[in-house]
């Protein structure tokens, strides 16, 4: 449960679908993916020179600091360690905004741009990872239109797990100061191809394309990308199938760790909790504990702004997650 993959599993129809195409691996793919940025671009309904594909969301992260000479960037936090390691890879000084416990780490929008002070990038993650919380499209729009000399990036990850995905993504946005990262690995629980989308004006696209490194999207990546767009997400059948069964077991499991006395698990949106451990044990022992039982927790101690109490769960099967609950009821009694 440290995995933040599909817990349906992976899209219905892939496996076989690659299966019957593998003989692509005996070419070389399309060199700059320009057949699947048509695809994305099409069915999100956006100009082709507002896309960029790439070997996963991870390939734009640790290349977008070079590409936009970033001087000074702003990390909303706790989050994601990536976004930090890729400005210190790059020598970037960077400074934290971190979401307060106490608010149920839910930012404030007025709150983060009192940090705004000589940055020019800010990273965002909605729905955040670890803590689940989701700032309204709404309001990232009126920030992003107030400060139009800052950019912004976000990294919608997750977002399509969420009932609120169509009013809250920015892919159709269109704000020259805003970069969206989209991810197919999460949603449609396929990691191991690595596959992501950048969204962001044509001229920022134009940038990042002269680092782009030909064939960086491999064959089964493209065909597994055309798949999914041209077929699973020709309706909106497989998302909400996904999003109602996260609806439902991530409220199951909130309630059953609420009344688990030592554990306070903290609202999400997410498919993933983030849960305070709040005495008998620190987040390193309960994991060590789990994994006797074949359960296997993300120890959140290596977030910034977390301390060595936080642990995150990731949904799967409603087996599984009712399983945990009982574990962790029993450990905790």
């Amino acid at each position: 449960m440290s995995n933040n993959t599909n817990p349906l599993g992976i899209a219905p129809g892939l496996i076989e679908y690659l299966k019957e195409n593998l003989v692509v691996i005996n070419n070389h793919p399309e060199v700059d993916s320009k057949g699947l940025v048509k695809a994305f671009a099409s069915h999100h309904k956006i100009s082709e020179d507002r896309v960029l594909a790439g070997n996963g969301t991870t390939q734009f992260i640790y290349t977008l600091p070079l590409i936009l000479k970033i001087k000074k960037a702003l990390i909303v936090g706790p989050t994601y360690a990536d976004y930090g390691d890729a400005c210190q890879m790059h020598e970037i000084d960077c400074q934290y905004f971190m979401a307060r416990e106490a608010e149920l780490f839910q930012p404030n929008i007025m709150d983060i741009s009192a940090c705004f002070s000589d940055v020019d990038t800010v990273f965002i993650c909605n729905p955040n990872n670890p803590t689940g919380s989701l700032i309204t499209g709404t309001d990232l729009v009126k920030l992003f239109e107030a400060y139009p000399k800052i950019r912004f990036l976000v990294d919608e990850s997750y977002l399509p797990f969420t009932e609120e995905y169509d009013e809250t993504t920015l892919i159709q946005a269109g704000l020259s100061n805003v970069i969206v990262i989209n991810s197919f690995s999460k949603i449609f629980g396929i990691p191991g191809l690595r596959l992501g989308f950048l969204i962001a004006s044509s001229e920022i696209i134009e940038q990042f394309k002269r680092l782009y490194k030909p064939w960086c999207v491999n064959s089964l990546a493209q065909i597994a990308g055309h798949f999914l767009l041209e077929h699973v997400l020709a309706d909106d059948n497989f998302l909400k199938k996904t999003q109602a069964f996260v609806v439902n077991e991530r409220h199951l499991l909130e309630v059953s760790l609420k009344n688990t006395k030592s554990l306070k698990p903290f609202p999400s949106m997410a498919s993933f909790i983030l849960i305070k451990i709040k005495k008998d044990f620190n987040a390193a022992q309960l994991c060590s504990i789990m994994a006797k039982h074949r359960v296997l927790l993300r120890d959140c101690s290596n977030f910034t702004g977390l301390s060595d109490r936080f642990v995150r769960i990731s949904l799967k099967s409603s087996e599984i997650n009712a399983m945990v609950a009982d574990k962790l009821r029993e450990i905790f009694a």
